[in-house]
C-alpha cells in the first residue's frame, strides 16, 4: 500500500468514475468549500491528471488494440474525466480488479482498517440519466468483460498478486444487490461470445479480386489454344474464308522518280493527280454507273463494266477493289467525287508529266497508265525509277470503301519512291539542235532524220534529237514510227563517211602516209558490180589522200583498202565499235551488222570499204568519229551521269566509261587534218559545214536505209564532224533521209549550225590556227 493511500487528496474526496451525480446536498464534504463551492469549473489541469481506475489491463488493452496500445496513457482520460465531473486522485495507481464469486455483492463494505468514506456532495445542476436498466446493464457487461479477460491474462502470466479494490459508490452497490444472478451461467463464458465476421476486410477483397482476375486469365488462354490448336481443319478454313471476305487489299503506288538534264532541270517527272477506284460489291447499278464515267474518264464503258460488277478475285475472295483510271486530272476527279456515286472512291495518285513537251520525247520516252515505263530511258530504267510499291490491308464493313475498321486487321507496307536519273543531256543544247534538225528536214521534205552531239573527251552524250518527234505526254496520238528515237533504232548504210575509218586504218598500219597518192580511174568492176565517182576522174590519174577524202573518191578509197585486205578491215572495224550497239542507255538500241571476212561476197571488196554493206545507227557512226577526235581513243558514249537517290537523295556517279585504243595519236592527228579538206577544199563535198571562227573536220556519207533487209529509193544522206579540228571538244553527226540529195546538201548545213551554237554555249575558244592548204592531185 502506498504511503499515502490514507491520506486526504489535496482538492479532496473526488467521486469516482461511473458513480452517481445525484448526490444529496447534506453529503457535500468539507473539500467542497473551495474553488467550487465559489462557483469555479475544473480545469484542464485536473483533466490531465485524470487517472482511470477499477479498470484492467486487459479491458485497457481491448479499448486501445492498435499500434499505439502498449502506452499507458488512457486518450480518453481528458474526456472522461469531465463527463463524470470528478477530480484525478493524484499518486494513486489503478488496480486490477479480482473476480468476484457469484454469490457475493460486488461492493466492499468498509471495515475498521479503512474507514468509510462519504461521497461529497456535488453542487452542479442534475443532469438527465439514462434509464436504470440501461445503465446496470452497461456496468454488468464492462465488469464481466474486465474480469473473465483479467483472469485469463492472470492465468496465462501465473497467480495474480492480490490488489485493491476501489471503493464503490453507495448508489452503485444499491443497484448490484438488487441485480439478479442467474444461476449455473458464468460471467466468463457470456464473454467470450463469437464476433461477427468482417465483412468489409481489404485483404479478403484483395485476394477474391486476385483469384478472379487469374481465373479470367486462364479461361482466355485455354481458349486460345483451342482455336488454334484443337480446331479441325473445317473450322480453320472457315475462318479463313470470312477473313478473306472482310479484308480488302490496295496497291499504293511508289512515287516514280525523275528524269533530270546534267544540270539538274527536269525532263520528266511525277505530279500530283487522282485515280478512280471501284468496290463491284458497293456499285449499286454498273451500266449506268459506267456510262456516267465513260466520258470523264476516256474509257469506254466496255472496260469499266465489267470492272464494277461483282466478280472473285484470281487468289479467291470477292474482288473489293478495282482501279478504273489513274492518273486522272485533279479538278476531274474532284468533280467525279462530288457526284457520291455508290461504291466509287477518288484517292491521290499522281501522273507522269513532260515539262519539255516534245523536247527529246523520242529520246526519254513514256510511261503507261501505271506509271511503268513503255518506251526510251523510262522503259530502260524502269526498275529504278518506279521504285517499290507499298500495299495496304484492312478490315471493311459496310461503310465507306477505304475506311478500316477500328480496332481491326491492318497492315501497311510503306512505298519506297523511285530513284531518279540524271542524264548527261544539256536541256539548252538539246532544245537548239532539235530546232535545227527539224527545221532542216521540213525544209528538205526529209521522211526521218537524226542527230548527236558527244563531248569528245568523256563519251558524254549533251543531245540527241530525232525528227519527227511527238508530245511524251499525249503519246497514244502518235504513231511508233513518229516515236523512234533515229540515232539509235534507225540502220542504214553510212555511206562515205565509213570511208575516214579505212584511210586511218591504213595510216595506222602504214601502208600509206599523209603523203601518199593513189593511181585512180573512172571506176572499178567488182563481182559484177561497177564502182565509180561522183567526180569522175580520167584512168591513171593520181589523187592524193587529202584528195580522196575531199571528193569522197569510191575507187581510190576500194584501192587502199585492198591493201588492207578483208580480215584487216574487219578488224578496223571492231575497234570503230561497228557492228555491236553502243549501249549508251536506250532500250532496243539497234546493234547494226558487218560482214565477217567469210562472208565476203565478190562485190564485198568494193561495197564494205565504201560503206555498202555495212549497217550502222548514227550513234555508232558518231562514236567512231569521237575515237579519231580524242586522240585514236574510243571512249563509249554513254546517256546517264548520275542517279539520285529517292529516299535521302544520295547521288552515286555511273559507271565510267569503257575506252580502248583504236590509232595512234599521231595517226589521228594526221587524219583529223586530212579531213579539214572535205570542208575547206573547193568543190569538196562538205564545205556547207564550215563554221565562222573555227577549223573543221568531217566527212559526208551518202547510203541507203535498209529496211526489213531491204533498201529503200531514198538516200540516207549524213555528215559526221568535229570541232576545232586542232583540238576537237564535239563531235556532231547528223542525218536524214530524202527523195533526193546528198549528206553534204541535207547534213552539212544542220552540222554547221550546231556544232557553232555548241562551241559558243560553251564557250570553245576559236582556233588561231588556219587550215592547211590541200591538194587534189600530187
Amino acid at each position: 500500500m502506498s504511503p499515502r493511500e490514507d491520506d486526504t487528496p489535496r482538492r479532496g474526496n473526488q467521486p469516482r468514475r461511473g458513480t452517481s451525480r445525484d448526490l444529496p446536498a447534506g453529503d457535500t464534504g468539507p473539500e467542497e468549500t473551495g474553488e467550487k463551492a465559489r462557483g469555479r469549473g475544473f480545469g484542464i489541469g485536473d483533466a490531465r491528471a485524470y487517472t482511470p481506475r477499477g479498470r484492467t489491463m486487459a479491458e485497457r488493452d481491448q479499448r486501445t488494440r492498435s499500434p499505439r496500445a502498449g502506452r499507458n496513457t488512457d486518450p480518453f482520460r481528458p474526456a472522461l474525466q469531465v463527463l463524470d465531473g470528478g477530480r484525478p486522485q493524484r499518486g494513486r495507481r489503478p488496480t486490477v480488479e479480482p473476480a468476484e464469486p457469484k454469490d457475493e455483492p460486488r461492493t466492499k463494505e468498509p471495515t475498521g482498517k479503512e474507514p468509510a468514506r462519504k461521497e461529497p456532495a456535488r453542487r452542479e445542476p442534475p443532469r438527465a440519466r439514462r434509464p436504470e436498466a440501461e445503465e446496470r446493464d452497461e456496468l454488468r457487461q464492462r465488469r464481466e468483460r474486465t474480469t473473465t479477460r483479467g483472469g485469463e491474462r492472470s492465468r496465462a502470466a501465473g497467480p495474480a498478486k492480490p490488489a485493491r479494490s476501489p471503493r464503490t459508490p453507495l448508489s452503485v452497490r444499491t443497484k448490484q444487490a438488487r441485480t439478479k444472478k442467474t444461476p449455473g451461467v458464468s460471467r466468463a463464458v457470456r464473454a467470450v461470445a463469437a464476433e461477427p465476421p468482417k465483412l468489409a476486410n481489404p485483404v479478403r477483397r484483395l485476394r477474391l479480386g486476385t483469384v478472379l482476375a487469374l481465373s479470367l486469365f486462364v479461361m482466355i488462354g485455354v481458349r486460345l489454344v483451342v482455336l488454334q490448336v484443337a480446331s479441325s481443319p473445317g473450322d480453320a478454313a472457315r475462318l479463313i474464308k470470312l477473313r478473306e471476305q472482310r479484308i480488302t487489299e490496295v496497291t499504293l503506288p511508289a512515287p516514280r522518280g525523275s528524269i533530270l538534264d546534267r544540270d539538274g532541270t527536269v525532263l520528266a517527272h511525277s505530279v500530283e493527280a487522282r485515280y478512280v477506284g471501284a468496290d463491284p460489291v458497293l456499285v449499286k447499278d454498273p451500266a449506268k454507273t459506267a456510262a456516267i464515267l465513260s466520258p470523264l474518264l476516256g474509257v469506254p464503258q466496255s472496260k469499266l463494266i465489267p470492272k464494277m460488277t461483282k466478280h472473285t478475285r484470281p487468289g479467291g475472295g470477292q474482288s473489293r477493289f478495282e482501279f478504273l483510271a489513274q492518273g486522272v486530272d485533279i479538278s476531274i476527279g474532284e468533280k467525279i467525287a462530288a457526284m457520291d456515286l455508290s461504291g466509287i472512291v477518288v484517292k491521290q495518285d499522281e501522273r507522269r508529266d513532260v515539262p519539255g513537251a516534245d523536247l527529246a520525247a523520242n529520246l526519254i520516252g513514256f510511261t503507261g497508265a501505271d506509271n511503268s515505263g513503255l518506251e526510251g530511258l523510262e522503259a530502260r530504267y524502269d526498275s529504278l525509277l518506279r521504285g517499290t510499291a507499298g500495299k495496304q490491308e484492312f478490315e471493311i464493313g459496310k461503310g465507306d470503301l477505304n475506311k478500316p475498321i477500328p480496332g481491326g486487321y491492318q497492315k501497311y507496307v510503306e512505298p519506297q519512291p523511285g530513284t531518279s536519273v540524271q542524264l548527261t543531256i544539256d536541256a539548252d543544247l538539246q532544245y537548239e539542235v532539235q530546232r535545227i534538225l527539224c527545221e532542216q528536214a521540213t525544209s528538205w521534205k526529209a521522211s526521218i532524220a537524226g542527230a548527236v552531239v558527244l563531248d569528245v573527251k568523256t563519251g558524254e552524250v549533251l543531245a540527241q534529237a530525232s525528227c519527227p518527234t511527238y508530245n511524251a505526254a499525249k503519246a497514244e496520238d502518235y504513231s511508233p514510227t513518229d516515236r523512234e528515237d533515229v540515232p539509235s533504232a534507225i540502220v542504214a548504210d553510212p555511206g562515205s563517211v565509213h570511208k575516214a575509218f579505212m584511210i586511218g586504218a591504213a595510216l595506222q598500219e602504214g601502208l600509206i602516209t599523209p603523203d601518199s597518192s593513189v593511181t585512180v580511174g573512172p571506176a572499178l568492176e567488182r563481182g559484177g558490180y561497177r564502182f565509180q565517182d561522183s567526180h569522175v576522174q580520167p584512168k591513171g590519174t593520181k589523187m592524193t589522200i587529202p584528195g580522196i577524202l575531199a571528193l569522197s573518191s569510191n575507187v581510190g578509197t576500194i584501192l587502199i583498202a585492198d591493201k588492207l585486205g578483208k580480215q584487216k578491215v574487219y578488224d578496223y572495224q571492231q575497234k570503230f565499235g561497228l557492228g555491236k550497239s553502243t549501249d549508251e542507255g536506250v532500250l532496243f538500241e539497234a546493234p547494226g551488222k558487218i560482214l565477217t571476212p567469210d562472208e565476203w561476197s565478190g562485190s564485198a571488196s568494193g561495197s564494205v570499204p565504201i560503206g555498202m554493206s555495212v549497217d550502222a545507227t548514227l550513234i555508232q557512226m558518231a562514236a567512231g568519229y569521237s575515237a579519231i577526235a580524242n586522240d585514236g581513243v574510243y571512249v563509249q558514249p554513254h546517256l546517264v551521269e548520275a542517279m539520285i537517290s529517292g529516299k535521302g537523295g544520295k547521288v552515286t556517279p555511273a559507271a565510267a566509261p569503257a575506252t580502248h585504243k583504236v590509232l595512234d595519236p599521231n595517226v589521228a592527228a594526221e587524219l583529223r587534218t586530212m579531213m579539214e579538206a572535205v570542208v575547206d577544199t573547193k568543190d569538196a563535198t562538205g564545205t556547207q559545214a564550215a563554221v565562222a571562227g573555227y577549223r573543221v573536220a568531217g566527212k559526208t556519207g551518202t547510203g541507203k536505209r535498209l529496211i526489213d533487209g531491204q533498201y529503200t529509193s531514198s538516200n540516207y544522206g549524213s555528215f559526221i564532224g568535229m570541232a576545232p579540228a586542232e583540238n576537237p571538244r564535239f563531235v556532231i553527226a547528223v542525218s536524214a533521209e530524202v527523195q533526193h540529195g546528198t549528206g553534204g546538201d541535207v547534213a552539212a548545213p544542220a552540222f554547221s549550225k550546231m556544232m557553232s551554237f555548241a562551241l559558243l554555249h560553251y564557250q570553245v575558244p576559236p582556233s588561231v590556227t588556219k587550215p592547211p592548204k590541200f591538194r587534189i592531185h600530187p
